[in-house]
């Protein structure tokens, strides 16, 4: 086994981790949510993943002639808060209250003359093991490292994905991670128009969820209505028709590739290309 699977671990035991990460990132989104202003899509409150930093980060938040930000580093579990015009700042979390991270994620914005986090409203509700989480637990039996790994497997396979289609437009969305059910995608619209209607295709990462208790990848044309038959030979995954109808590729079969990055791009690509041809867009 490759250095690069082994690093990945065992993609059904990584639940509890994606739990914790689920939690944490929480306080980026409610601190950007709290001082950026409102985009029409929400995306505002997404989260750059960095491989090179091995960390989430918000958009840059403006304050006087600079900007600041929150991040998080997951293997670490340490919340941080950084300025452009000073050190960074952080917290680590594991043995901490929800409620401490806040108060002192709070404290850090208002040093700065920023709007605290806690005063963001979050639109939607959390899955019930991460919601649960009121206290952040050790870092013993957690593979945190493990659950980055799938994130920045992401990130380095997407990218190519999205580079080649520079003659598309409007075309791919920025590579970033949602805290809603905290997967990292690009959205490639296809064609103009209401959001609702225009057609496109949805690329990306899932940590697991209730569909695949596990990391997959996805690809899901939009509108689903209007995706027709989805249909072929995506290899090394299968096709997904229960509650969205795409294409999906987990840990388990990724990991039984001889060249996992090799083996998530072709699938990218091939469920890509079919999703293209469902929509009817040359």
């Amino acid at each position: 086994m490759s250095d690069l699977k082994r690093s990945l671990g065992t993609p059904k035991a990584l639940a509890p981790s994606r739990a914790v990460a689920h939690r944490a990132v929480q306080f980026l989104t409610a601190a950007a949510r709290a001082n950026l202003r409102a985009a029409p899509d929400d995306s505002h409150s997404n989260l750059e993943w960095s491989p090179e930093k091995q960390a989430f980060l918000t958009h840059p938040m403006p304050v006087g002639q600079g900007h600041c930000q929150v991040g998080l580093s997951p293997a670490s579990m340490i919340l941080v808060f950084v300025c452009s015009d000073g050190p960074s700042r952080q917290l680590d979390l594991p043995g901490r209250s929800c409620a401490e991270a806040m108060a002192w994620l709070d404290e850090q914005l208002e040093d700065e003359g920023m709007l605290p986090a806690s005063v963001a409203k979050i639109p939607y509700a959390l899955p019930e093991d991460v919601a649960q989480i009121d206290v952040f637990p050790s870092m013993s039996g957690l593979r945190l490292d493990a659950l980055m790994g799938w994130y920045s497997l992401a990130v380095r396979t997407i990218t190519p994905l999205a580079r080649g289609l520079a003659d598309v437009r409007p075309g791919p969305s920025q590579i970033r991670c949602w805290p809603h059910h905290f997967d990292i995608a690009t959205y490639v619209a296809l064609e103009e128009g209401d959001a609702e209607t225009a057609r496109g295709i949805g690329v990306g990462l899932s940590p697991g969820d209730q569909s695949y208790d596990q990391p997959y990848f996805y690809m899901y044309p939009w509108p689903q209505h209007k995706s027709g038959a989805l249909s072929g030979a995506i290899e090394p995954g299968h096709w997904h028709r229960n509650g969205f109808a795409g294409a999906v590729a987990t840990g388990d079969e990724l990991l039984a590739q001889p060249d996992i990055c090799t083996g998530t791009q072709q699938f990218l690509q091939r469920a890509f290309d079919i999703g293209r041809t469902a929509l009817k867009v040359s």
